[in-house]
């Protein structure tokens, strides 16, 4: 090892350590875990009941070898007023995975989302005050073996 990358990192170690003995680093919550998350998560649930049928397209594949990251796509381009696009997966613990607020722009999203295990996705789309939405089922094997 180079004299130059042990001093660098020795010296990067020691004030990370500093940083943390003075509680300036310290752990957090993350957000998704948190009570204004689940209820944001409750709101979409119950939006997703009174949405009609959305005429916008969403890509998401019918075979997902890796949960951890599954590729979605909303293309709502051709509405006009667009402000949110969400995505909701019915089985994970806190159904919404991903919600975009927009102002202004066109209503594409292209994102990964984790899913825990097979079940419907809901791709959301506000526009003028009035959700849709589009379903598609999404199986999730393990290690792409399709079990």
């Amino acid at each position: 090892m180079e004299r130059r990358l042990f001093l660098k990192s020795a010296i990067a170690g020691s004030a990370v350590a500093t940083a943390v003995g003075a509680g300036l680093l310290t752990p957090s919550t993350v957000f998704a875990a948190s009570a204004k998350f689940k209820g944001l998560s409750n709101t979409a649930v119950s939006n997703v009941a009174s949405a009609g049928k959305g005429s916008f397209k969403f890509k998401a594949p019918e075979i997902a070898e890796n949960g951890a990251k599954v590729p979605m796509e909303v293309n709502a381009s051709k509405i006009s007023d667009v402000t949110n696009i969400s995505f909701l997966v019915k089985e994970n613990s806190t159904p919404l995975v991903a919600s975009f607020n927009l102002f202004g722009a066109v209503g594409f999203i292209s994102t990964r989302v984790k899913m825990g295990k097979t079940s419907a996705v809901d791709a959301l789309v506000t526009a003028g005050g009035s959700t849709t939405k589009v379903t598609k089922e999404v199986k999730v094997t393990i290690g792409g073996c399709g079990g």
